[in-house]
């Protein structure tokens, strides 16, 4: 035993105790044990680290002057002898009452089992709902989710005959958790993360993450980002943003089908990594013939990407014959992958510009089809009678994107977009002294960049109410298609700054200041067409990055905003017409257009942080504060004689005598 005020050593062994049991003596809310009684009466008290421990003792010393008591480290030698010594105390006197009471002990026995057991079900449950409510915290409320999950409740029977379970933690044999490595398997059967029945959102209580394959895909885009969008800006014309436009669009219907395959179904195992290598090489072919698509190489590009989409096709063959429940809905994925294909290969044997309308045809099926096929399915209502009956037999089951992966995987391709961005502005300077034009331009483009990246994920992305996803079909309908428009216009422009940056339009911009490399790339003057790339392209993307923001439903604050979203929309909207504007100013040099489109870029960001403050709160992080102020009928000479003497004046009292009184809050 310690003597009183001392402290036993201390070895951090990382031991977690939750109370448990009901013994005299202890404070029991799920979290660890801070006290314990020993059988003699002794009260032990436990501290979680050697400082706590140090500030307890001296507290402990100046209430219980002559009280002893003994004080113990978390998981030190000592906190595990009393807890042993206590065990095996409260064992015995368990044993004692058995053989006293017989059968009512058993009886009693068996009712704290239920017990045991209902209380696991009530922490599976909380645990889901805490999981959930991270979810809801974060994309909104919806009364229509629910989970599912493998969990099996721990035999509490055998627990409780031990006394000593901790229902918050997993007993374990670490010596045995090095030999419980996990085994990828070839092949596993898919099974369906989150799906829709009757009307309810049904989903894994886990959280889906982006695997890391995954983000391998993305790599791939950086070097179809660079060579599509440099190819574009070298020769800024009509045919260049045709060519951009429509092998862009192919690439990401690719990557939107792979991430919504990944979404819907969990697989990990050696077949989906091959699967989607065979992806990513298709999607290799596609982007070594896309500088010459209608030329030489359009038969290639199609070859290619016709063999990504039919590979996918044959997938959803496969999964409608292994996952019965969402066999109807993996036949109609495969039917919008055929259609499309005829028309690709009848694109084939028709030379320009008749090609273009096929192109068109195929690409709109292919962006619009699925949409409305299952905006279609899921509301059957307006159908006829026996239609809707084979409807909700057919897709009883539907699945869903899960809202978490979707959104990081966009955010993830977003960021690989303004990445793209900021390596575009970056050249070798060849002066002594290279702080010059040059420099200038390219600072302002990462100033722009950096202004598009704090708007998208801080300010439109942010503090949301209700996700577009979670809001209703139309909203996520618009946010999912406003993200191609918005990746496309900024891709374009970024190519566009590339040049602009190099350009040596205006003072202080010699070429010799540049290396071999970046003098070929320099150009005396600005095309027509790149700036309408660049204009054009900035408020484009930040149009739909407006669209975007509608379509989520933000928080407001207790207090109000400055400016509501509705004006901040319109004016942002009214500087997308400025810069859509600005290319037929061809007066303004390279260096006045990236100065103008930066200005509007930060006057935007500006009018965002300022409108979505509150009036009642301070820029600089303290409250303002709030001042309570009485008008009433009483004379200065008793309102001050009340206040030496220390006395409180009641207004309330002075309208109870029929006297008036006059309140303002400011």
């Amino acid at each position: 035993m310690s003597s009183p005020g001392t402290t036993t050593p201390t070895t951090t062994t990382g031991i977690t105790l939750a109370s448990g049991g009901t013994g005299h003596g202890h404070h029991h809310t799920g979290k660890r044990l801070r006290h314990l009684l020993l059988p003699d009466g002794r009260k032990v008290h436990i501290a979680l680290s050697p400082e706590e421990a140090e500030s307890l003792r001296q507290r402990l010393t100046a209430i219980k002057r002559d009280e002893p008591f003994d004080l113990v480290i978390q998981g030190s030698p000592e906190h595990l002898e009393h807890l042993r010594h206590a065990h095996s105390h409260y064992d015995e006197k368990r044993e004692m009452l058995r053989a006293k009471h017989g059968p009512d002990y058993d009886e009693f026995e068996n009712v704290r089992a239920e017990l045991d057991h209902l209380s696991s079900e009530l922490h599976m449950l909380s645990d889901h709902a805490v999981q959930l409510d991270a979810n809801f915290s974060k994309y909104g409320y919806s009364a229509h989710l629910r989970t599912y999950d493998d969990y099996t409740p721990p035999a509490s029977s055998a627990s409780s005959i031990s006394g000593f379970h901790d229902p918050d933690h997993e007993k374990k044999d670490w010596e045995s958790e090095k030999r419980n490595g996990r085994i990828m398997k070839i092949y596993k059967k898919p099974t369906v993360r989150q799906y829709f029945h009757k009307g309810l959102l049904w989903r894994a209580s886990e959280r889906t993450e982006v695997a890391c394959f995954e983000l391998f895909v993305d790599l791939l885009y950086v070097g179809i980002l660079a060579i599509n969008g440099d190819h574009a800006a070298e020769d800024p014309n009509g045919y260049e943003l045709l060519r951009f436009s429509i092998t862009f669009i192919m690439s990401w219907k690719i990557w939107s089908d792979l991430a919504l395959i990944i979404s819907w179904f969990e697989t990990d195992d050696i077949m989906q990594r091959l699967s989607v290598m065979i992806i990513m090489a298709c999607l290799l072919g596609l982007t070594t013939n896309m500088l010459d698509a209608f030329d030489d190489t359009y038969s290639m590009l199609i070859a290619f990407y016709l063999a990504a989409r039919l590979f996918m096709g044959a997938y959803y063959f496969c999964l409608a014959w292994v996952i019965p429940m969402v066999r109807g809905v993996m036949l109609v994925h495969v039917s919008l992958t055929l259609i499309p294909t005829a028309i690709w290969i009848a694109s084939i044997h028709v030379d320009m510009p008749r090609r273009l309308g096929l192109i068109w045809a195929a690409i709109v099926f292919e962006l619009s089809a699925g949409m409305l096929v299952m905006l279609i399915v899921r509301k059957p209502d307006y159908h006829p009678r026996p239609i809707r009956e084979w409807m909700g037999r057919v897709f009883e089951f539907l699945p869903a994107i899960n809202i978490e992966h979707k959104v990081e995987r966009t955010n993830a391709f977003v960021t690989l977009v303004f990445g793209y961005s900021v390596v575009a502005i970056i050249y070798q300077n060849a002066s002594s002294f290279g702080l010059n034009a040059f420099f200038g331009k390219a600072a302002l483009g990462l100033v722009q960049a950096f202004c598009f990246n704090w708007i998208y994920f801080e300010l439109d992305g942010a503090d949301l109410y209700l996700h577009a996803i979670r809001r209703n079909v139309p909203s996520a309908m618009f946010w999912t298609t406003a993200h191609l428009p918005f990746i496309m216009s900024y891709v374009l422009a970024a190519a566009a700054l590339s040049k602009l940056v190099l350009a040596t339009d205006c003072s202080d911009t010699k070429v010799e200041d540049l290396t071999e490399t970046y003098m070929l790339k320099s150009e005396p003057d600005i095309p027509f067409g790149l700036r309408w790339f660049y204009c054009a392209g900035l408020g484009t993307a930040l149009f739909c990055m407006g669209i975007i923001s509608i379509c989520n439903e933000h928080k407001d604050p207790a207090m109000g905003i400055r400016v509501s979203k509705t004006k901040r929309m319109m004016n942002r909207f009214a500087v997308c017409v400025i810069m859509f504007c600005l290319p037929t100013a061809k007066h303004l040099n390279s260096l006045q257009l990236i100065s103008i489109t930066t200005g509007l870029v930060i006057y935007v960001l500006l009018i965002e942080l300022f409108g979505c403050s509150s009036p009642n709160e301070s820029f600089f992080g303290e409250k303002r504060q709030c001042k309570y102020t009485a008008r009433c009928k009483i004379s200065k000479k008793d309102l001050e004689s009340a206040v030496k003497g220390g006395h409180v004046i009641k207004v309330s009292e002075l309208t109870d005598r029929g006297e008036k009184a006059l309140y303002d809050v400011t």
